[in-house]
């Protein structure tokens, strides 16, 4: 006799959504439904303990005895464009360029505190959310939030998880693309949803360009390596650039066209670097 495996509630959640869209309906009507499923399925999978105050006492242990030492083992980070941050009173709406499942981590790391601590992560929710255990460590370390990579899985004004994070004051980090990509500077189509959320929330947008973590963590591996190349130093050199805020407006294409110039063709900045002497004057936020 077999027995069917029963499937868990992230899975069985995210199945129903899948299914959402009512057949016989055109697409038109079809589709706002659809995505008010879609963002109803992300939210369900949510861990709102993670967001707790003990649980960010954790992370940001974690990130500063573990991940920071551990990062500086396989790569030599730097940081431009910090100065760019000094005014930002959040919440304010950060997308990047996405490479690596590096990028979090060095974006975390580069952001000052006081945008860190109240900043969570959107995180694919057929990835990290099909496992409940595995969703509630990546919640805990860095602070995601699930969403549904499909249109419609998590842009629209209309009572989802996202916009109740917004309004509490929560910092987003987005990638537009909505995948790695495994060559950097060369951008995916970017996705309006960063855009649209920005102009629902009356929110500032700030580009972030990260470069080298695709080669120290290229899409398919799930840890780091050091470079073979170079006897002197075998650490991969990482970069974090924030680009100007962008005042969101009604023209979403015009939004994430200049964060795709500044991924491309982003201006230097002078550097400030966030990582390893925290304490100096220049990094203390």
């Amino acid at each position: 006799m077999q027995f069917r495996r029963e499937r868990s509630r992230p899975r069985r959640v995210l199945d129903a959504a899948r299914a959402a869209p009512a057949r016989g309906l055109d697409v038109a009507r079809a589709a706002p439904a659809r995505g008010r499923e879609l963002r109803k399925a992300a939210g369900q999978l949510d861990i709102p303990w993670a967001r707790s105050w003990p649980a960010g006492v954790v992370r940001e242990s974690f990130l500063r005895l573990v991940l920071d030492p551990v990062m500086d083992y396989y790569a030599a980070r730097r940081a431009t464009g910090r100065e760019r941050l000094d005014g930002l009173r959040g919440p304010v709406i950060l997308v990047a360029n996405h490479a690596s499942h590096l990028d979090t981590p060095v974006i975390l790391s580069a952001l000052p505190r006081r945008l860190r601590k109240r900043t969570v992560v959107a995180a694919a929710a057929d990835y990290f959310y099909r496992n409940r255990v595995v969703a509630s460590l990546v919640s805990l370390i860095f602070n995601t939030v699930p969403v549904d990579r499909r249109p419609g899985g998590g842009t629209a004004k209309n009572g989802g998880h996202l916009d109740s994070l917004l309004d509490q004051g929560w910092n987003l980090l987005l990638y537009p693309e909505g995948t790695r990509r495994a060559r950097e500077g060369v951008s995916g189509q970017l996705r309006r949803g960063a855009a649209v959320l920005a102009a629902n929330h009356h929110l500032t947008i700030v580009p972030i360009r990260v470069t080298g973590t695709a080669e120290a963590m290229p899409p398919g591996r799930f840890w780091p390596r050091r470079r073979r190349d170079r006897p002197m130093s075998r650490r991969h050199r990482i970069e974090v650039s924030f680009g100007e805020p962008i005042t969101a407006n009604g023209d979403a294409d015009a939004v994430m066209e200049s964060v795709r110039n500044f991924f491309q063709n982003g201006s230097p900045s002078p550097y400030r670097s966030p990582y390893r002497k925290r304490s100096t004057a220049g990094t203390r936020n």
